[in-house]
């Protein structure tokens, strides 16, 4: 079993996905969905709709979680959404592209 690259508050890592995250979160989800194949503005916009949003957001993170070989459960999901919106976002984020564990270390150092 794999863990996740970066931890949850791993935000720091990559500023620049923090900073846009956080003035314009609907664009850094619809892009996480759009890494799995689905619709960038649809997610982007569903982002939008409360209620929705949250379905959205835990069906993303747990097919991310899936795709990675990563353990959780969709109730974990769900709540770390909920309650840690922008860290999940940033963390799937920085996990689709790659970024993080011992490579951004190193890189840091440099």
């Amino acid at each position: 079993m794999a863990d996740w690259q970066n931890g949850l508050f791993g935000c720091f890592n990559n500023v620049g996905m923090c900073v846009v995250t956080y003035f314009v979160p609907c664009f850094t989800f619809g892009k996480n969905a759009e890494a799995l194949g689905e619709s960038c503005p649809m997610y982007g916009c569903a982002y939008l709709v409360p209620g929705l949003n949250l379905y959205c957001l835990a069906t993303v993170r747990g097919r991310i979680r899936d795709q990675k070989g990563i353990p959780g459960s969709c109730c974990n999901d769900l709540l770390l959404v909920w309650f840690c919106n922008f860290c999940t976002l940033i963390q799937e984020g920085q996990e689709i592209r790659g970024e993080g564990g011992a490579q951004a270390q190193s890189i840091a150092r440099e």
